[in-house]
């Protein structure tokens, strides 16, 4: 089941850092996915899921589930104390746990996506090969088809091969996967590749059901731009609310919320110049508040 063009979807993928600095929610190693093993963890999975699943109904706009599964790979999952095994499980408990909310809403336009992040620091360049790339993140893309996820979405990731991979891993799985870069503040990602590489890169070397940006502000995804026809390619914008690069990020013990109403017209403005574009979202420093305008201004 792939996102339909007849609306508009929105995503999140700031759950992490609205928990961290809005609800004082430790999230040790900021892994969020052990909230699937706890009762008050499980409670604000489906509080945020009734709320994303109002917006929809507000405004019209299809709404895309996330688990909270994009700390859950090998390397990133240990610190916290799970073995890959235990990834498997908490996958497929996640997308039981969404797939049980949107059922009883069956008014609004969900789907449920299987999220995947990078296999190190999103910050970062990431993995080169895409043949390593598709051999680490098969058994989550696995996992995601097993369960009945809509699809997989791979966020912040910062090298072309990481992202072919995943894409190949669904392909083979049989799954749809959005695949989604970040860039720097100058438009480029962590490697320096331009996203205008990447995503020809990608687009010619697997076929995603989306290919997007995220966890960067708009001022900073327009610097990528050049009126190039790759632009076509891109299907999805999930923003930041802040300005701030990501190195300033990391380092704030507050947080940068920025301004709600500003977001949502600009990705708005984008979508009018950029008509491809049917996934818009929040990423770092995003709350509902956001997620609310966003919807309302590319809906209305």
């Amino acid at each position: 089941m792939t996102l339909s063009p007849d609306r508009t979807w929105i995503a999140w993928t700031g759950m992490e850092t609205d928990l961290i600095f809005n609800h004082g929610v430790d999230l040790p190693h900021f892994a969020a996915f052990p909230m699937i093993d706890e009762t008050e963890g499980r409670a604000r999975l489906r509080g945020y899921a009734e709320a994303l699943i109002a917006i929809g109904r507000e405004t019209g706009a299809g709404i895309i589930l996330d688990t909270p599964t994009w700390m859950a790979n090998p390397d990133r999952a240990a610190p916290v104390g799970y073995a890959a095994d235990d990834l498997i499980r908490v996958t497929k408990e996640a997308v039981a746990l969404l797939r049980e909310m949107a059922a009883t809403h069956l008014d609004v336009s969900t789907r449920i996506s299987v999220q995947i992040g990078p296999q190190g620091d999103g910050y970062q360049p990431g993995m080169a090969a895409a043949e390593a790339s598709a051999a680490y993140h098969g058994p989550q893309v696995r996992a995601a088809a097993e369960a009945g996820a809509d699809m997989v979405s791979a966020y912040t990731l910062g090298a072309a091969g990481e992202a072919i991979g995943i894409a190949r891993a669904a392909e083979e799985a049989g799954i749809p996967a959005l695949i989604a870069f970040t860039v720097e503040t100058d438009g480029r990602l962590a490697d320096g590749t331009l996203l205008s590489e990447a995503v020809q890169r990608l687009a010619g070397a697997a076929e995603p059901a989306a290919i997007m940006v995220n966890c960067a502000h708009p001022d900073h995804i327009a610097e990528a731009f050049d009126g190039g026809e790759w632009e076509a390619h891109l299907a999805g914008i999930v923003a930041n609310a802040s300005r701030q690069s990501h190195a300033e990020l990391d380092a704030c013990d507050t947080l940068d919320d920025g301004n709600p109403e500003e977001l949502g017209a600009q990705l708005a403005a984008l979508q009018r110049s950029h008509p491809g574009l049917r996934v818009l979202g929040g990423c770092c420093g995003t709350d509902l508040r956001h997620l609310r305008e966003i919807a309302r201004q590319v809906s209305g």
